[in-house]
């Protein structure tokens, strides 16, 4: 049990890295950001609209392109194509 708890902390301060990284580099990687970060960087994506990005992509998994952000409720292509400059994906 415990070593179970020990990675799962490691892989979630890993991909917290990588997601300030991306913030840091000019880009936001929707696969490891956090809603937090996901509302604060791309434009028309408020905390609502953030959260249903985290939950369709634990339940999905990570999203190969940018255009598959269209696949969450309530982001259009106009939103994604606003947002594409700094949209990473890896």
């Amino acid at each position: 049990m415990k070593r179970h708890v020990v990675t799962r902390f490691f892989t979630a301060l890993a991909l917290s890295s990588l997601s300030a990284l991306a913030v840091a580099s000019g880009g936001i990687d929707i696969n490891t950001a956090s809603a937090e970060q996901l509302a604060e960087h791309l434009s028309g994506v408020g905390e609502a609209r953030a959260q249903a990005i985290i939950d369709y992509r634990e339940e999905n998994g990570p999203f190969a392109t940018a255009d598959d952000l269209t696949r969450v409720s309530g982001v259009g292509p106009a939103t994604v194509e606003q947002n594409r400059q700094h949209i990473l994906t890896e």
